[in-house]
């Protein structure tokens, strides 16, 4: 399944309040490895073949486009940030082509999600008809493909929630597709989830390079 008609929307707004009482925008702006952490996300993103990849940002526009300079994407920046993920998801979709058949969905804290997957998830949500998720040990992670069908839903969330209530509610409609990738479920809250993810990235780039250098093909970049 190609991925060429579909989009990515990267959630990159939030203040992240509880990064040890950082200034707005230090929580994706951390180093991971030797670059910020949203610029490996984004990265990432734009180099798995999506018909368009675009960056919703509020908190801290400037430095997040700095950060994310050279890299094939929009960014757009959502006015009403502050009310709340909801928001950044109205500025996201509001924001795509009307051309893309669906939208695959990454947080911007979750540097180290198994992008790989999206094109079974798009498989997965194109034949549901709503949306297809990745699950990992029983509990559901991302990335997340939303159909065209989605849309108006997600157009219509309010407040400082994502979609997870809207997935719950739709039964039978979300697919899940399991992984055993725990970058599924990994995310960054505070300096020590930092710390834990920058071990597990150093160890999935170390795994990359010896696997290349045995020639066993090349491997995505972590």
């Amino acid at each position: 399944m190609s991925l060429a008609g579909w989009a990515a929307l990267i959630l990159a707004g939030g203040a992240g309040r509880r990064f040890a009482g950082a200034a707005p925008g230090d929580k994706l702006l951390a180093d991971l490895a030797g670059a910020p952490v949203i610029r490996r996300l984004a990265a990432r993103v734009a180099d798995a073949g999506f018909g368009e990849v675009v960056c919703i940002t509020g908190a801290a526009h400037d430095r997040i486009k700095a950060a994310l300079a050279g890299i094939d994407l929009r960014i757009i920046a959502a006015p009403d940030w502050a009310e709340g993920m909801a928001a950044s998801l109205r500025a996201g979709v509001a924001a795509l082509s009307p051309d893309a058949r669906g939208a695959c969905l990454f947080l911007g804290d979750m540097p180290l999600v198994p992008v790989a997957l999206c094109e079974d998830l798009v498989a997965a949500a194109e034949a549901s008809g709503y949306a297809a998720r990745a699950r990992c040990m029983g509990r559901p992670g991302h990335p997340v493909a939303f159909t065209r069908a989605a849309f108006a839903d997600l157009l219509a969330l309010k407040g400082d929630q994502g979609a997870s209530a809207l997935l719950a509610a739709r039964g039978l409609a979300v697919a899940y597709l399991d992984t055993a990738d725990r970058g599924a479920l990994l995310d960054i809250d505070t300096p020590a989830d930092l710390a834990a993810l920058t071990a597990a990235w150093k160890t999935c780039a170390t795994s990359a390079t010896s696997e290349s250098a045995t020639a066993r093909g090349p491997l995505p970049k972590p």
